[in-house]
C-alpha cells in the first residue's frame, strides 16, 4: 500500500510539473486542446466543438426569407452511391437548391434544418466576402490596398489585402493540423490570436504564388475589423446575414472573452440552409433579390483563378471544372461544402463529421461524389 501511495504521489508529482511547464513554455493551450478534443471522445476538431469556446453571436435576420419549396421537393432519392458516402462519412445535411428553390433535403445522426453545426474554412469564403463589402463601404481602397496600411510592420513588405485573401502572401504561417505545437492549433485553442499572427513575417515575395495558409485569413479579418472600426460578427451581420434574410442565429468563435478577435479562419456555427445563402450571392454577381449587396466586379475577381498556374483558388474561394462546368466552392476540412454551378443554377451543400481520400487532386473524392450524383438525380428528374 505504501508503495501505491508513493507511485500515485510521483504521478502527481510528474503532472503538476508537466502543466506548469507547459503554460511557461507558452503551450498551456494544449490542455484546452485535450479537454475539448480527447476528454469528449474525438481525435481532432469536430463539428459542435464551438460550444467549448467563447462566441459572438450572429442574429437572425430581421426580414426572414426562407428558401422557397420546389415543386419536386424530395421526389427523388438520393443515388446509392450518394448515400454510401453520406453514411460513410457521417453527413449530417445535405440540401440541393435548384433554380434557387429547395429540389432535395436531408439530415442524418439527429441533426436538422435548424442545427448548428461548424463552417471550418468555408468561413474564409465569408471573410473574403466581408472584405469585398469593406471596399464597397470605403472602409479600404481596393484590393492592392498594403497591409502596413493598417498594421506598420507590414509596412514596405508589398503585402496587400488581396494577397491575403487569395493566399499569396509570403507570410511564415504553418499550415499543420495535426502538430499540437503548431501555430493552427495554438490559433485554434490559445488565447491571444493578435499576437499570434501579428508575430508572422513576410518570407516570400507577396503576389506571385498561391500557398493556403490560415494566417492569411485571420489578418485579414484583423485588417477589415480595423479599418471598419467594427467586430465582425456584427458587420457580417449588417452586411450579409440580415440584408440575406438569414433564418437562425449563427455564432462565431473568438479566441478569449477579452480579446473578442473572430477565428476567421474557420469556426461559424450555422446551418446548410443559411450558408448556401452565399452560394447564391455569388451565383447571381452580389445581388440578392434584386438588390446589389456585393460588387460584382469583386465577385467575378474572386471566383476566377488569380494564378493560372494554381486554377483551383480564386480570392476566398476554391474553384472546379469537374464535369467541364464551371463551379465555385467553399470547403471545410471535414468536408464541409457550399458547391455552385452557376450555369444550372446550382447549389449543393454537405456538411458532415468527415470527408473523403486525397489522391493528388486539388478536391478530395467526396466532393467528385456529391457533384456527379447530384447530377444523376437532376436526370432523372426530367
Amino acid at each position: 500500500m505504501q508503495k501505491i501511495k508513493k507511485l500515485f504521489k510521483w504521478i502527481f508529482i510528474l503532472l503538476v510539473t508537466l502543466v506548469i511547464g507547459l503554460y511557461i513554455t507558452g503551450y498551456g493551450y494544449i490542455l484546452k486542446g485535450i479537454w475539448v478534443v480527447y476528454l469528449h471522445g474525438h481525435t481532432t476538431a469536430y463539428i459542435d466543438d464551438f460550444k467549448f469556446f467563447e462566441t459572438e453571436e450572429i442574429s437572425a435576420s430581421n426580414n426572414l426569407q426562407p428558401w422557397p419549396i420546389h415543386k419536386k421537393y424530395n421526389t427523388i432519392e438520393a443515388t446509392p452511391a450518394l448515400s454510401e458516402m453520406n453514411d460513410t462519412l457521417g453527413t449530417v445535411a445535405f440540401l440541393v437548391i435548384k433554380n434557387d428553390s429547395l429540389w432535395f433535403e436531408k439530415y442524418f445522426d439527429g441533426f436538422g434544418k435548424d442545427s448548428q453545426t461548424n463552417s471550418f474554412s468555408m468561413a474564409k469564403s465569408i471573410t473574403s466576402s466581408l472584405l469585398g463589402k469593406a471596399i464597397n463601404d470605403g472602409f479600404i481602397k481596393s484590393l492592392e490596398q498594403p497591409v502596413g496600411d493598417f498594421y506598420p510592420q507590414y509596412a514596405g513588405t508589398g503585402l496587400t489585402v488581396g494577397d491575403l485573401s487569395s493566399m499569396a502572401s509570403g507570410l511564415d504561417w504553418d499550415e499543420s493540423y495535426f502538430n499540437p505545437f503548431g501555430m493552427t492549433a495554438k490559433a485554434y485553442y490559445d488565447s491571444d490570436l493578435a499576437e499570434i499572427i501579428l508575430k508572422l513575417k513576410v518570407v516570400d515575395t507577396p503576389g506571385v504564388r498561391y500557398k493556403y495558409l490560415s494566417g492569411n485569413t485571420e489578418l485579414l479579418a484583423m485588417v477589415i475589423q480595423k479599418a471598419t472600426k467594427k467586430r465582425l460578427a456584427h458587420y457580417l451581420y449588417e452586411s450579409f446575414w440580415n440584408p440575406m434574410g438569414a433564418e437562425n442565429s449563427a455564432v462565431w468563435q473568438v479566441d478569449d472573452e477579452k480579446n473578442r478577435l473572430v477565428k476567421a479562419y474557420c469556426c461559424i456555427g450555422s446551418n446548410a440552409r443559411d450558408f448556401a445563402r452565399f452560394g447564391k450571392l455569388y451565383k447571381d454577381y452580389g445581388k440578392w433579390n434584386g438588390q446589389q449587396v456585393l460588387d460584382s466586379a469583386f465577385v467575378a475577381k474572386s471566383i476566377t483563378p488569380r494564378f493560372a498556374e494554381s486554377p483551383e483558388y480564386g480570392y476566398g474561394f476554391w474553384l472546379s471544372d469537374f464535369l467541364e462546368k464551371n463551379i465555385f466552392v467553399m470547403r471545410g476540412i471535414l468536408g464541409q461544402y457550399v458547391i455552385v454551378v452557376p450555369e444550372d443554377n446550382l447549389i449543393i451543400v454537405r456538411l458532415g463529421h468527415q470527408k473523403g481520400e486525397n489522391f493528388g487532386q486539388p478536391f478530395s473524392s467526396d466532393f467528385y461524389v456529391y457533384v456527379e450524383e447530384v447530377y444523376k438525380m437532376l436526370d432523372k428528374n426530367q
